[in-house]
């Protein structure tokens, strides 16, 4: 089985890589080991689709996510890191499997028997949803009533969605404010999570609406953007290493 590994821990490549090649079940062949977006979109752009992959989560140069935004990875996928707040994004990339860091052969083992034991139709299955989770567009606006009409609000112009009395506000980073149809739960399935982000209960913004950062009570954070807000933006103790991430590498 032609095995490609993205991993840019040096130690963590040799642990890895003897854990697969021991393995015999899988005759495993480490076609390549790339260790940035950038090496690995170059490596999948210029060679044949490898049969499995083992993905690092968090590279030098971002999340590994991002290359799904510009190449197409036609095999299972088994994801490795060391932070497992990255599970549930992992999932709803449809991978096989979810190695938490430092690697060991029982985890190894069972992530690769799952793939292994996959029927052929449930891996078809498994591609099919996976290639479409892939492809997602996401949208391009929303439509807002404008006095007797309808407008179309470009995604790109918004600056935050804000939630209250359960109204949706959708706010322009012309301080323009158009009540949306949609709850923050749904407007989250239809925007790029790299340039959005969920902030709190009350508030979905906008990357580029992001001014600066405070430190807040309790190691939250308070988030400033370029436009009024109707109340202060506070991001958790819980999300708030998640939320400069994003801000970092989204």
């Amino acid at each position: 089985m032609k095995i490609l590994i993205i991993e840019d821990e040096l130690p963590a490549v040799r642990t890895l890589k003897k854990m697969i090649l021991d393995i015999p079940e899988l005759e495993a062949e480490i076609v390549a080991i790339t260790d940035t977006v950038e090496s690995t979109i170059d490596w999948l752009k210029s060679n044949p689709s490898p049969e499995l992959v083992f993905m690092d989560i968090h590279l030098p140069d971002g999340l590994s996510f991002d290359i799904f935004n510009t190449v197409q990875i036609n095999c299972p996928i088994i994801f490795t890191t060391a932070y497992d707040q990255y599970a549930i994004e992992a999932f709803k990339l449809n991978s096989i499997d979810y190695i938490l860091k430092p690697y060991n052969l029982k985890d190894v083992e069972r992530a690769v028997n799952k793939m292994l034991n996959l029927t052929s139709l449930q891996l078809e299955t498994y591609l099919d949803s996976q290639t479409k989770t892939m492809k997602k567009d996401f949208t391009g606006g929303f439509l807002v009533m404008q006095s007797d009409r309808f407008l179309v609000l470009r995604t790109e112009e918004i600056a935050y969605f804000y939630t209250t009395n359960e109204r949706t506000i959708a706010c322009t980073f012309s301080g323009v404010q158009h009540e949306i149809d949609k709850s923050l739960e749904g407007i989250s399935d239809m925007i790029n999570p790299n340039d959005f982000t969920r902030a709190n209960r009350q508030f979905i913004i906008a990357r580029k609406a992001v001014k600066d950062v405070d430190f807040w009570f309790g190691s939250r954070l308070s988030v400033n953007l370029v436009v009024k807000v109707p109340e202060k933006i506070i991001v958790s103790k819980l999300k708030a290493s998640k939320f400069k991430e994003w801000l970092v590498v989204g």
